[in-house]
């Protein structure tokens, strides 16, 4: 065997002689890779990267179905107080709630092709209000909104966690007739320079029905009480106009159509709250 030497920088390489023949192609490779060292890159991983890795990519997609988990639990909440005030206007005609009704309700709000991408076990179809009721006793809608979502484990291991979602809501069924402190309070309309309450708001006596007539045959109209119009202070001052208006109930006529007197603004109030006007003899009897 014939070896050459080339002495630099204090350094030995030994150079394999290529021609030899007892030299095996594994050992030539060997003693390039050792002598090169550039067309070959050494890689290594600490172990605590090895497990790091993993348990980061783990913690990331936890976070990710908490967030998903949140917004699921957002949206069937709304949608099922939305679904409980649709049953709460029906209860008064049904007293008996629906719930298969009250599940179609949420999966609509909610939106069915929503609810089957989520991670809801089951889409639209694991959502189940089986165990919801309307108590006649205190006309309270009870509903439980049950369903099971997916955690980020393989499929197979069948990991999951039971959501239970409740609300309660009031029957639209109203309150007594003589209100919570017994009082009457039942609606009426009044004018604010009216003298009578009135429980029908299309009461005659109630709207101000104006008509138009000459000055020379005032003399000869009444009122629907029998009595005579004299001369508005508001709006008649000196001689009056060839015509004159007049209100079926009013006791005045008028020069002009915009006058104060002949705007009737009308409120409604409790009937406690009607200040003492006396009842309309037209509609509150």
């Amino acid at each position: 065997m014939v070896q050459n030497y080339n002495y630099s920088s204090k350094k030995v390489q030994e150079k394999v002689p290529v021609s030899d023949p007892k030299i095996s192609t594994v050992q030539k490779q060997r003693w390039n890779r050792k002598n090169k060292g550039k067309d070959y890159t050494n890689g290594s991983v600490t172990v605590e990267a090895a497990m790091a890795i993993p348990i980061f990519l783990f913690a990331i997609l936890c976070i990710v179905y908490i967030l998903e988990i949140q917004s699921i639990r957002f949206s069937v909440s709304a949608a099922a107080q939305h679904a409980g005030k649709l049953a709460a206007e029906q209860i008064p005609i049904v007293s008996v709630l629906n719930p298969i009704k009250l599940k179609a309700d949420i999966v609509n709000v909610v939106g069915a092709e929503r609810l089957d991408r989520s991670i809801i076990d089951g889409g639209s179809a694991g959502i189940h209000c089986f165990t919801s009721y309307y108590d006649t006793g205190d006309e309270v809608i009870h509903i439980y909104v049950n369903y099971r979502v997916r955690l980020p484990f393989p499929q197979h291991m069948h990991v999951g966690q039971k959501i239970r979602q409740e609300i309660e809501i009031k029957a639209w069924t109203g309150y007594p007739h003589n209100g919570l402190d017994g009082e009457d309070d039942s609606i009426v309309y009044i004018a604010d320079t009216g003298s009578v309450y009135h429980t029908n708001y299309q009461c005659s006596a109630l709207h101000v029905q104006i008509q138009f007539v000459p000055q020379s045959a005032l003399s000869g109209y009444r009122n629907e009480s029998g009595g005579r119009y004299y001369a508005c202070e508001h709006c008649v001052h000196g001689s009056t106009m060839s015509g004159v208006y007049i209100a079926d109930y009013g006791t005045k006529y008028h020069n002009s159509l915009n006058c104060s007197s002949l705007k009737r603004s009308i409120r409604s109030v409790k009937k406690s709250q009607a200040g003492g006007r006396r009842a309309c003899s037209k509609c509150a009897n």
